[in-house]
């Protein structure tokens, strides 16, 4: 997720997010990294071997391409702008991190849609390990040689049907050796406890030609049953190429497709109530645009809210709230980059206009040399029982400050964040589990729930 002009750009990338610069250039050197950040009263006591990266590049080959050709750039219709009203302060409440495990290489999230209690870590390099009482345990699924990796590259998501348990279907998302962005259905195998890698089926790939970042990261499943895929704007600083805001191309975009029917030559079909799906020119795959690099996204359990964490640039990262009911789960949205970094012009740096655009929900400063931040690692709200005070709020956090916010997930527009922990830790991404709980992985290859 460049973040820079200039000769800095191609340097300053941030998750696979920046998780590129900072952390996963400490991958590709095989280097171990202390980070020495503050913790707060409320953080769980950490050694300094719980800061050890532990991470290898995967050695990819090549596979086939799929791709839907573009279309000539079309005019846009306009998304009705979101209210900027504050909310009131929510109540502060105390968190902390239960360090659950260690020796996960490369964690960068989690996923527990298998529909039981599994938790399965998402390794960039290429392996789902499910977690046993939260250490690493068996390897679910290792594709480390059809991926490139790292930097911003590598494996990035993993979603599961919402019928897996009938029909074992499950769907990761990774980058090419050519570096394109590609989405794949595999399926389990007779082992309930691993996959079949030869099950592998292409759903879709993504053209990503010009640079090695944004390449955007979660996948998951709305409540409409419906496969929503997170594309960055394809690299660079800036958006040199425009994508955020041309509907002729699928990056830079929220994506929804149906992965259940195929239709013509296509491994999916797209939903006849997409934003887009009739317009001459348009990709009919787009579900909301103008954004930047939303690494990470996630669904309200209760809600179905739709929040995504789109990683800024140089100054401004923004957290996004799409409501199921009054926004129609963002459908149409253009959240505004390049023309805007979060609530600020950023292309042109002043007077632009915000006309039909949708503001953040809330926003932060990186603070001078990033400390407060660098890159916005967003999280979930919280839906679960055994912290009844944290219900109803939406966690996030930064890669590089390793702090820990949350916000009203009931909240109107404008709100200002609450912080509540600095972590010390490089936050690489988040998971929930079945009952609701929330665990977030770390760069020192370690798993850890909100307590």
């Amino acid at each position: 997720m460049a973040r820079t002009t200039g000769s800095r750009a191609q340097t300053r990338n941030y998750p696979a997010t920046r998780l590129a610069v900072a952390m996963w250039l400490t991958i590709v050197t095989a280097a171990a990294c202390s980070p020495a950040m503050p913790t707060s009263s409320t953080t769980p006591s950490l050694s300094s071997s719980d800061f050890a990266q532990v991470a290898t590049p995967a050695t990819a080959t090549p596979s086939t391409a799929i791709s839907a050709a573009p279309s000539p750039t079309p005019s846009r219709p306009s998304a009705a702008p979101s209210p900027r009203r504050s909310s009131a302060p929510l109540a502060p409440v105390a968190i902390s991190l239960t360090n659950l495990g260690k020796g996960y290489s490369s964690p960068i999230g989690l996923s527990s849609t298998a529909g039981d209690s599994r938790l399965f870590v998402i390794e960039q390099t290429g392996q789902i390990v499910t977690g046993n009482d939260g250490k690493p345990g068996t390897v679910f699924l290792d594709i480390a040689q059809r991926i490139s990796c790292c930097g911003e590259r590598g494996l990035l998501g993993l979603a599961f049907h919402p019928d897996y348990a009938a029909n074992g279907r499950f769907f990761v998302r990774y980058t090419t050796p050519a570096g394109d962005v590609r989405v794949s259905e595999f399926h389990v195998s007779s082992d309930p406890k691993r996959a079949d890698p030869a099950s592998e089926k292409v759903i879709i790939t993504i053209p990503h030609p010009d640079f090695g970042n944004h390449n955007g990261g979660r996948i998951e499943f709305g409540a409409d049953g419906y496969l929503y895929i997170g594309t960055g704007d394809g690299g660079s600083g800036g958006d040199p190429n425009g994508h955020g805001q041309a509907l002729n191309t699928l990056l830079g975009k929220m994506l929804r497709i149906d992965v259940d029917h195929p239709s013509g030559n296509l491994a999916y079909s797209i939903p006849s109530t997409n934003p887009f799906a009739s317009q001459a020119g348009a990709r009919g795959e787009i579900w909301a645009y103008g954004l930047r690099n939303p690494y990470t996204f996630s669904f309200d359990a209760e809600t179905h809210d739709l929040w995504i964490a789109d990683v800024g640039q140089d100054a401004w990262e923004e957290v996004d709230r799409a409501t199921a009911v009054s926004d129609g789960g963002g459908r149409g949205a253009n959240y505004g980059w390049n023309a805007m970094e979060g609530n600020h012009c950023y292309k042109p740096a002043s007077g632009c206009s915000t006309s039909g655009l949708t503001p953040p929900l809330a926003e932060y400063a990186h603070g001078s040399n990033d400390s407060i931040g660098c890159a916005i690692i967003g999280g979930y709200v919280y839906r679960g029982s055994a912290h009844p005070e944290l219900t109803g709020r939406y966690f996030f956090g930064d890669y590089c400050s390793g702090r820990i916010w949350d916000v009203d997930a009931t909240g109107a527009a404008g709100q200002s964040i609450q912080q509540l922990l600095v972590s010390g830790l490089q936050i690489t991404g988040w998971g929930q589990g079945a009952d609701g709980e929330l665990y977030l992985t770390a760069g020192n290859g370690n798993l850890y729930r909100l307590d």
